[in-house]
């Protein structure tokens, strides 16, 4: 049975709004991340028409309106990803206004997302991999934190970690069974089994660390003592790419890539990468057999003897 909620139909939709998101918050357990994200794509949506939106108003719009939304974004050069998910958005906030009673519109479920032009995970190669976690130990100054950061980038690599799930970590989280459980996107925890290599890097990132390291603090500190920031380890890739000469590319969620291509092409099947990586579909974990197929080609073309005529 839906739920019954009282809303003022001429009213702009700003309560509506804090509701849906208020909703995908604790319901569906976004990140604020996400509902920053779905707040900026539905305002963009509600400042396309000349007068405030309402419940009546939303309920009254048509095809024509939504498609002339699209071309209006679409023509400011928009990327095709941008406009996607601000697609999604607004069809996530007339689903909720339907399941919460509210209004129903037909017109919303014709429009279809343009489809997302095929982009390939970069990953580095075995070498360009340990090129990159040796470097990164030289790039600071302090000695403790060119081990923080030796630490931070092998356990991204080593363990498929996204940059965010690396730096929430804290004081305590790896037991003795060397095994690393992981809260990732939607609230869900996942096992990742800890290589000696990984443990041997924190183990000595902690010995080094001028600040007192209790259970439950923070894991990777910043200069002050503060949880580490995600910047400061993407500035320290910017550098280590000038370094080395890799392209852009090679952030730090590269690793992550890097971690599921090597374990591929290592034989493992798509289904444990999946578990591995965390992914609710097992089409995003196929991205890296085409990545893995792209390598291969590579590889056939710079060592055939045919390619040297």
């Amino acid at each position: 049975m839906k739920q019954e909620i009282k809303y003022n139909a001429d009213a702009p939709t700003a309560a509506l709004i804090a509701d849906w998101l208020k909703w995908l918050k604790d319901e569906r357990r976004y990140s604020p991340h996400t509902l920053d994200a779905y707040a900026r794509d539905f305002a963009a949506f509600s400042a396309f028409f000349p007068k405030p939106l309402t419940q009546q108003k939303l309920e009254q719009l048509d095809i024509r309106n939504f498609r002339a939304f699209i071309s209006a974004r679409a023509a400011k050069n928009i990327e095709k990803t941008s406009l996607a998910r601000e697609i999604s958005s607004v069809k996530s906030f007339f689903r909720w206004l339907n399941l919460k009673n509210l209004i129903t519109n037909p017109a919303i479920k014709i429009i279809s997302l343009p489809k997302k032009p095929k982009i390939l995970p970069r990953a580095l190669d075995v070498e360009e991999t340990f090129n990159v976690l040796n470097k990164a130990q030289n790039i600071n100054k302090k000695a403790w934190e060119g081990l923080r950061d030796a630490a931070v980038l092998t356990l991204l690599y080593g363990c498929g970690l996204r940059i965010s799930e690396a730096l929430s970590l804290n004081v305590g989280d790896i037991d003795n069974n060397q095994i690393l459980r992981i809260t990732g996107k939607g609230n869900k925890t996942r096992i990742v089994p800890l290589l000696p290599a990984v443990i041997e890097k924190i183990d000595t990132y902690i010995n080094a660390c001028p600040y007192r390291l209790r259970p439950g603090d923070a894991l990777f500190l910043g200069a002050r003592g503060e949880r580490l920031s995600p910047r400061i380890i993407q500035r320290l890739l910017g550098k280590i790419r000038d370094e080395l000469g890799l392209p852009d590319a090679i952030t730090p969620h590269a690793l992550r890539h890097s971690y599921a291509t090597h374990l591929l092409a290592q034989g493992t099947d798509l289904r444990s990468i999946q578990e591995l990586l965390g992914h609710a579909s097992l089409t995003t974990t196929q991205r890296y057999t085409d990545v893995e197929i792209e390598t291969l080609k590579k590889e056939y073309h710079r060592a055939h003897p045919l390619e040297k005529l």
